[in-house]
């Protein structure tokens, strides 16, 4: 195990190539992640009018009496709670998707990697596509080359 044995050091000029196949691999994998929360946003637009269309029909079937066939004239459902519960989910889905949008317009100009990182923890939360797509998003953002990328002007 003496000095001749050892590998000699990779000079400047042989190491360019191998941190250009990086760069172009670290660049290819962020515009992906930007496109695909782009999708993720759009997705949560498309979730937006399906839970309104719900909201609307759920809310027509308990508001009237002869819909429900189940409540008495004493025993009126609280439509307080679908307003509730459906705006706690619209709010949610409304977030996300606009966090997404911002994440993923901040993806493609390398800029504000700490919010992107948040988001995706967020994503993490929506299983099982928003899952994916966050734990890859924050192994990508952990990168050093990837670090070094978004601290470098444009």
């Amino acid at each position: 195990m003496g000095p001749e044995s050892d590998p000699p050091p990779l000079s400047p000029v042989s190491a360019a190539p191998l941190l250009d196949a990086q760069a172009i691999r670290d660049g290819e994998h962020l515009n992906l992640l930007a496109v695909f929360h782009f999708i993720s946003a759009g997705l949560a637009l498309l979730a937006l009018g399906f839970i309104g269309l719900h909201f609307l029909i759920f809310n027509a079937v308990f508001s009237h009496h002869h819909f429900g066939g189940g409540f008495s004239a004493n025993q009126d459902f609280p439509v307080a709670v679908l307003w509730v519960l459906y705006g706690g989910f619209g709010f949610w889905i409304a977030s996300a998707g606009v966090l997404n949008l911002l994440s993923g317009c901040f993806l493609l100009r390398r800029r504000h990697r700490i919010f992107s990182i948040v988001v995706a923890a967020f994503n993490c939360l929506q299983v099982p596509f928003g899952t994916v797509l966050g734990v890859f998003t924050i192994v990508v953002l952990t990168r050093d080359s990837v670090r070094r990328d978004f601290l470098r002007p444009l």
